[in-house]
């Protein structure tokens, strides 16, 4: 074949020149191709003599094509050039030979033709939204929004260039659109997974049978999409059989096992949320799919299994819908093991979007932090070994017992396991004695010395830990090969390789000043009252280690690896910069020129459908008289709207004794009030979006996601800004760390994140273009401190009042009946 046909003439130059700097001897090279197949570029890799020459593997890895000569000019492949061009075949490269005047070659193996993307012409993709186009035929209500517009064109741009974009838009913007068009025309153009990641499973739902059916309905595109959720929400097979056949761990849930099973039989999904009642917690736990606990193939139950059939649609999957939580369980298995061309948790995925990434630092810390308490310890034992309620045992040791061709060791095995509890208890009633009245600690220099019990116990732990392991692996290690497959002893594996993970988690406790990229801490928990009442405390602990900096983390798992990240939010930005998610969430550490940032601003009225007030005769926060005028001020400021509020607290004893009053008060007027705890989440938002006369007192989870669009909400009531608790363990540490530096804690964390957070607050008023209503604040620092102009500058253009609370409820109701009349 012409040689012409296949290199380019400055290719077919370099190589002639090089043949003859070595005299017409082999020469080794590797050349790159373009989407037409020719060879555009070559690199020299090796130099022999007239019958050979070495292969450099290692810089063939990189090509596309390996080329060499043979001086004779008879270009057939010997022997050792079939065995070459085989091996590089595998890794879909091809194999050229060519003669001395490069004027011939050989084609022994086609290379494959790299794939040229398809970029995103942002014209048709921004055509879908705007006047005249597809969304406006099917909405009642179009109106062409240009900062959607501008943020989609956005968008395009990440994808085309491979970058990063991190996109603040504001509440009504229609992010979802923005991002779903791009996501929609990528995959389909370029073959490419694209992984949706969310904060909350409302998102998800809402991706998954809203938004996503209609983006493919508006632009008559189908793709195939799944939502994710993690293996916990699924059900286990073997194990629901497993606890049939063994019922004594839940002798007073049988019904309940048999209408899992029964609903096993019939479900699609296996999902949690599929059933038409809800499990008890216990239950679920026992016959829950866990990744470690998974036999794969050697289960007898892999043909029905729920997550295998997942596995296999995810894999078919152009968008994946997940969670936080679950992104990062993938992201940990590849940093690990699997790196990022094959599948981990989730197949393989090269581009990324999150939504709702303000919460991604808070959602990563949490996923790599590690945990252990009594409740987890005596899961796993439980499985090994357990008395029933008639004085029998039971247990997996039992199995691997009879299995064993050693002597038996039970009862050295059962005394082990006893220690462990022991033990265990001794560390628990340690930490509540130093807790005290205090429900967090963190170890660090200047605690350690109160720490001294806890780390001596600690350590008798995990050296128990390792005992009871111990004999285990060795009575596993004396069964049959034939017989260690079988579900006992797979399953015994599973809990040991746990138990000794927190055998190891004891030791770093113990060697905590090793650490220094961790924080170590205890934290009392009140148990539930189900449980409460047959234990002598009303407490128990959790021994923690977190990170102390994700960003490192974030950015090899996300930032690096994926050719393109798009991070989008309500609230990103703090002082008009971007620059602390930046440097939090590990954007920063990526090439300068890969990230690109953007503000789109809400298109929401809110110059004339929203109040901002602060109370200006309010006492400050640490002062004794705060709580009781917060009271008088919440309960007024209620009756002002008529109801209809939304009570926001960063203290649930401050929200308990402010609900109590304002019960009283209120008592008779026609106005509800509900209380986060009473009831759950959903019930809860859903009496408050249908009570039009409600009020609901709130914190934490409730400054974000709550979505009460129309005239149940018309006033959220921020009782204090919403600063970190100054103990909190991971916030102490970190601010530690930030003051070590010479930098402020208070102002580069604590700040920040507090404004992020009352954004958040804020956001929850207006949901659609027609809503309306006051944000009142009862904590003046705000505006007389010097830190308040950072929250008021992130607050939208809108009528604003520093008045006395009389003056301001007078103002809100006011406010409300002229907005209400137009």
């Amino acid at each position: 074949m012409q040689a012409s046909l296949r290199f380019s003439e400055s290719v077919i130059k370099k190589m002639m020149s090089a043949i003859i700097d070595v005299e017409g001897n082999e020469v080794f090279f590797t050349g790159i191709i373009d989407e037409n197949g020719i060879v555009i570029s070559v690199d020299i890799a090796a130099r022999g003599n007239e019958e050979a020459v070495p292969i450099q593997y290692e810089m063939a890895k990189e090509s596309h094509v390996l080329i060499h000569n043979h001086p004779s000019g008879k270009l057939y492949p010997s022997q050792a050039d079939l065995s070459i061009a085989a091996k590089v075949a595998e890794l879909s490269q091809g194999f050229y030979i060519i003669n001395n005047t490069v004027d011939d070659v050989y084609v022994v193996v086609e290379p494959i033709k790299p794939f040229v993307k398809q970029k995103l012409d942002s014209s048709i993709a921004v055509s879908y939204l705007r006047t005249g186009g597809a969304l406006e035929a099917v909405s009642d209500y179009f109106e062409e929004r240009p900062s959607q517009i501008e943020l989609l064109k956005n968008i395009c741009e990440i994808f085309n260039s491979d970058g990063i974009g991190v996109f603040e838009a504001g509440t009504g913007v229609g992010k979802s659109y923005a991002y779903l068009i791009p996501a929609i025309l990528w995959t389909l153009n370029n073959k490419e997974r694209i992984v949706i990641s969310t904060g909350t499973i409302n998102l998800q739902q809402q991706l998954a049978e809203k938004d996503i059916p209609a983006a493919m309905k508006l632009m008559e595109k189908p793709v195939k999409y799944l939502l994710l959720k993690g293996r916990q929400n699924y059900v286990c097979l073997r194990r629901l059989y497993q606890q049939i056949s063994e019922p004594d761990l839940f002798t007073d849930e049988n019904d309940e096992l048999n209408k899992l099973i029964e609903w096993a039989k019939t479900s699609e999904t296996g999902n949690k949320s599929d059933l038409s009642f809800m499990p008890t917690e216990s239950v679920w736990r026992s016959i829950c799919s866990e990744s470690d606990g998974c036999m794969g193939m050697r289960c007898q139950y892999r043909e029905k299994c729920f997550i295998m059939k997942l596995r296999k649609e995810a894999a078919d999957a152009q968008i994946l819908i997940v969670n936080h939580h679950l992104l990062f369980s993938d992201i940990e298995m590849r940093l690990a093991s699997s790196g990022f061309d094959d599948t981990a948790v989730l197949p393989p995925y090269k581009r990324i979007i999150f939504d709702e990434a303000h919460g991604i630092e808070a959602a990563a810390t949490s996923f790599f932090s590690e945990v252990v308490n009594k409740f987890i310890i005596s899961k796993q034992l439980q499985m090994l070994f357990r008395t029933r309620r008639n004085g029998a045992v039971a247990g997996h040791l039992f199995t691997l017992s009879s299995l064993s061709s050693l002597e038996d060791t039970s009862s050295l095995v059962i005394a082990s396991i006893e220690n462990i509890k022991i033990q265990m208890q001794l560390l628990e009633d340690s930490a509540i004695a130093l807790l005290d009245n205090q429900y967090t600690l963190r170890l660090s220099n200047t605690t350690s010395y109160m720490f001294d019990s806890i780390l001596t116990k600690i350590e008798l732990l995990g050296n128990a830990i390792v005992d009871c392991t111990g004999l285990f692996w060795k009575i596993i290690e004396s069964i049959d090969e034939d017989e260690r497959d079988i579900p006992a002893v797979w399953e015994t594996k599973t809990i040991l390789r746990r138990l000794d993970t927190i055998a190891i988690f004891c030791k770093q406790y113990v060697d905590w000043e090793e650490h220094s990229d961790s924080v170590f801490f205890i934290e009392k928990i009140r148990l539930p009252v189900f449980i409460s009442k047959t234990n002598e405390s009303n407490f128990y602990c959790r021994f923690v280690r977190a990170p102390l900096d994700i960003a490192p983390k974030m950015n090899q798992g996300i930032f690096e690896p994926m050719t393109s990240v798009t991070c989008v939010s309500a609230t990103l930005k703090i002082a008009n910069t971007f620059n602390y998610w930046l440097n939090r969430s590990g954007a920063n550490f990526a090439e300068p020129e890969r990230v690109k940032t953007g503000d789109f601003i809400s298109p929401f009225p809110y110059e004339t459908n929203m109040l901002f007030a602060v109370t200006s005769d309010a006492p400050f926060p640490n002062s004794n008289e705060f709580q009781s005028y917060t009271e008088h001020a919440i309960t007024q400021l209620i009756l002002s709207a008529s109801g209809r509020s939304l009570v926001l607290f960063t203290s649930y004893e401050s929200l308990r004794a402010a609900c109590n009053i304002a019960r009283a008060e209120l008592n008779g007027t026609g106005i509800t009030v509900l209380k986060q705890g009473d009831d759950d989440r959903f019930k809860l938002l859903e009496h408050f979006k249908n009570d039009n006369k409600s009020v609901l007192f709130a914190t934490d989870s409730f400054w974000e996601g709550v979505d009460v669009p129309g005239d149940s909400l018309s006033q959220v009531i921020i009782v204090k800004l919403p600063f970190s608790v100054p103990n909190d363990p991971i916030f102490a540490a970190r601010s530690e760390a930030l003051e070590k530096k010479g930098r402020s804690g208070f102002m580069e964390l604590s700040v920040p994140e507090a404004i992020i957070k009352f954004r958040q607050g804020i956001g929850r008023l207006m949901r659609r273009s027609s809503d309306y209503g006051c944000v009142v604040v009862l904590d003046r620092r705000i505006v007389e401190k010097n830190y308040g102009k950072f929250f008021m500058n992130s607050i939208p253009s809108c009528k604003r009042i520093y008045e006395p609370l009389e003056t301001v409820c007078t103002s809100v109701e006011r406010f409300l009946t002229e907005v209400q009349s137009l």
